[in-house]
Formats: C-alpha cells, sequence, structure tokens
C-alpha cells in the first residue's frame, strides 16, 4: 500500500517504494537556479573590488560598510523609506476609504469603476513617468491648472525643487498603487457577510463603528497583501526616479535601486553596487516579514 503522504515511486513489478519530497525537487531545482544561484553569485560579487571587466580583488565586507559610511548611500535608503509612506501607507488609507464606500455604497457602474482605478497597474511605469513629467513641468498641466485657479504664488518646477521633489514623486507612486490597493480590499470586503453589518446596526452601531468593527477585522489578509506588494514596489522602484528625476535635485531623490544602477554602468564600481543590491534585498525581506508576523497576530 502506498504511503498516506502520497510520496511514492512506482519501481519494477508494480511494487511501491518511498521517495520522501521527490514530487519537490524540479521546482526546487528551478527555483535555486533562477533565484538562489543569482543570490549567492551576488553575495559573492558584492566581497569584491571590481569594475565588470577586469581581475577583481578581494576586499571582504569593505562594500557592506561602504553602504552603511557613505552618506549618499544612507540617504538613498532614507529616501525609500520615504516613499513606502507614499506607495503603501497612503493608498492603504484612501484604499479602505473607497472600497468601504463603493462596497458598502450600492454606487452604479462599479466594474467599471474598479478598471478605472486598477488601470495605473496595467500601464508600463516608464509611459506612467513620461506622463507625470509633463505634468509637473514648469508650463505643464499642474502649474497651468494652479495659475488658472489664481494660485500662481503656489506654481513650481516641481521635480526640481530641492524640497518637493521626493513628495511629489512619491505621489505618483500614490496615484499608481491606489487602485491596487482598492480593489484588493474591495474583494475582500465583498465576501463579508451581510448579517455581521445588521448585528452591529442593531446593537447601535453607526457607518464608523461598523467600519473598524466588522470591515477592518474582515480585510486583514487583503491589507496584509497589500502592504506587502507597496511596499516592495517602493523599495525597489528605479523606472519612475530614472525617467522623472534620475536622482536629482542633486541627490534628493537617489533611491538604493537607482544607486546600483549608477554604480555599476556609471563609475564601474561592481562590487559596491552589488552590495547595495544585497542590502536592499535584505530590507525588503525582513520589512515583509514583519508586515505579514503583524498580520498573523492580529488575525
Amino acid at each position: 500500500m502506498p504511503p498516506a503522504d502520497g510520496t511514492v515511486t512506482r519501481r519494477r513489478g508494480g511494487k511501491y517504494g518511498f521517495a520522501p519530497y521527490g514530487f519537490l525537487l524540479p521546482g526546487f531545482a528551478v527555483y535555486a537556479l533562477f533565484l538562489l544561484y543569482p543570490l549567492g553569485r551576488s553575495v559573492q560579487i558584492s566581497l569584491y573590488d571590481w569594475d565588470g571587466l577586469s581581475l577583481a580583488t578581494f576586499v571582504g565586507l569593505a562594500n557592506y560598510v561602504d553602504v552603511f559610511t557613505d552618506a549618499q548611500l544612507r540617504a538613498a535608503f532614507e529616501h525609500a523609506l520615504v516613499l513606502i509612506f507614499f506607495f503603501a501607507v497612503l493608498p492603504l488609507g484612501l484604499g479602505l476609504v473607497l472600497a468601504a464606500v463603493l462596497t458598502r455604497g450600492q454606487v452604479r457602474g462599479l466594474a467599471f469603476f474598479r478598471t478605472i482605478v486598477f488601470l495605473p497597474q496595467v500601464i508600463a511605469m516608464v509611459v506612467v513617468a513620461v506622463a507625470w513629467r509633463q505634468i509637473y513641468a514648469p508650463d505643464g498641466t499642474l502649474n497651468t491648472f494652479l495659475r488658472w485657479l489664481g494660485l500662481e504664488s503656489w506654481t513650481r518646477t516641481w521635480l526640481g525643487d530641492f524640497t518637493l521633489t521626493l513628495p511629489a514623486v512619491g505621489l505618483i507612486g500614490t496615484w499608481v498603487c491606489t487602485g491596487l490597493v482598492t480593489v484588493l480590499l474591495m474583494a475582500g470586503m465583498s465576501r463579508v457577510p451581510g448579517e455581521l453589518y445588521e448585528a452591529a446596526t442593531l446593537d447601535g452601531a453607526g457607518a464608523v463603528r461598523r467600519f473598524f468593527a466588522v470591515t477592518l477585522p474582515s480585510v486583514r489578509a487583503e491589507i496584509v497583501v497589500a502592504l506587502t506588494l507597496t511596499i516592495i514596489a517602493a523599495l525597489k522602484t528605479f523606472d519612475l526616479i530614472y525617467v522623472t528625476t534620475s536622482g536629482g535635485p542633486g541627490s534628493t531623490t537617489t533611491v538604493p535601486s537607482f544607486e546600483v544602477y549608477r554604480r555599476a554602468f556609471q563609475l564601474g564600481e561592481v562590487g559596491s553596487a552589488t552590495a547595495v543590491a544585497v542590502v536592499l534585498t535584505v530590507l525588503i525581506f525582513v520589512i515583509n516579514v514583519g508586515v505579514n508576523r503583524i498580520g498573523e497576530r492580529e488575525r
């Protein structure tokens, strides 16, 4: 009789033999080939001073020390953490409100609205960046609209202002991610039994209290998924920065992914660039493990 866990192989003569986890080997081989090996190779390269062409020189952990001591690299990671607010936290707040209103409000054309809010997700980020660069231009849509309202003093060179450029770029991320978060939350809210809302209403709960007592606890899984996706998007963003600001003005919008590109392909510091990439990978992993742990604890 074959074992209950299904991990068996058929021998000659019709007899069964044990092959523990044998069915996982093909998948693990692909995983190791395309993820684990490149990751291990990246860690190896990060231990060398190498320009990508000549012989590499072993420097140990010097590249990692540089990541934590170089002011520009530290600033790049700080900028990435700021972008988490615009890519993840702000879209989550907006998405919760929009999803709750649309799900409980019986809005007509809900499917059409879902498509519209999700549309930024299917547009290439390069196209999004080019479009918003035109909006933020000195004679672009935003400044033209402000002048039309009589707010001439509010006009800015939005992508050239040392203070406002990073928030301006972050708001593009908010526009892109809000639709994804809203659709995810709407899917979760649509599965909440109506009886829970009826019971809360009979207990005297108003709309706000029903939201916090019924809706919010019911979509914790969707919130964790949304935060995971948007935090990854915030930390690994490159094309948006490259097209809109190229890390400028100065280095006010440089982020780790852009530093990887700049050091590897412009400065010829492949070892240093790989160290930045490895640290960024670890940071993404740690933050998302924390988000998932908090989500599991709250269930």
